[in-house]
């Protein structure tokens, strides 16, 4: 059984939650608060495997409720803002977003999301505790490891993000990911590149691999580049 808590103010919202969470045979709604503070009162002296959690709250948003808890629960985020879905890089406990309006189909794929956290090892869970975001790039919200990014290509107003399964473009600048991106392991090599270093094979001339992807190399760029490769 997985014990689950509301914490959302409006009370058309708690009630699809609570619909679609009676559907659920294996999901057990154990409270339902308006508000973060409530909420945490309430887990100091409880525990919950699973919270629906509202962003916009009367006492305090959601996102900053998840970082007054010691050891969260598994997060599913419920929120009418997509671009709230961008969550900060320590907020690896949340598993999914859902943006309202939301489908049960919607709400199931989250709650098996929120099943596989659970039942995963906690050492298992360290081990693969890798920085993630969630990027709302077409009206679809893309979780992105960030370790798992080969490099980001900037056209204009537009960035494009390359992994080996993804390719997400949309409006953002290159200096924006630069300043959040740990500068251990990404370097800019361009002025419309940025590279994991990690994935970098050989470097010829002007020009860097990574992996596969042949990217140039700006002249004043090239000096950090080296610094950052040890070479």
């Amino acid at each position: 059984m997985i014990n689950c808590i509301i914490i959302e103010d409006e009370i058309p919202a708690q009630k699809i939650l609570k619909s679609f969470i009676s559907k659920i045979p294996s999901l057990n709604l154990v409270e339902t608060f308006k508000a973060a503070i409530e909420a945490n009162a309430f887990l100091i002296n409880n525990t919950a495997d699973v919270v629906f959690l509202d962003i916009n709250l009367p006492d305090m948003s959601g996102l900053d409720f998840i970082k007054t808890i010691k050891n969260p629960p598994a997060i599913i985020i419920t929120t009418a803002y997509p671009e709230y879905a961008v969550s900060s890089f320590e907020l690896d406990t949340i598993v999914d977003y859902l943006v309202k309006p939301f489908s049960f189909d919607r709400f199931l794929k989250a709650i098996n999301k929120a099943r596989e956290r659970i039942e995963t090892p906690e050492n298992t869970l360290e081990e693969n505790n890798e920085d993630a975001i969630f990027l709302n790039v077409d009206k679809t919200l893309h979780r992105l490891v960030l370790s798992s990014i080969l490099y980001i290509e900037s056209d204009r107003n537009y960035i494009t993000i390359v992994t080996d399964t993804q390719k997400l473009s949309y409006i953002d600048s290159l200096k924006n990911w630069i300043e959040k991106l740990p500068e251990t392991q990404f370097v800019q090599v361009h002025k419309s590149y940025i590279i994991n270093s990690k994935f970098v094979n050989k470097i010829s001339g002007n020009t860097i691999f990574v992996k596969a992807n042949k990217i140039p190399i700006g002249r004043t760029y090239k000096q950090e580049l080296l610094k950052v490769l040890g070479v």
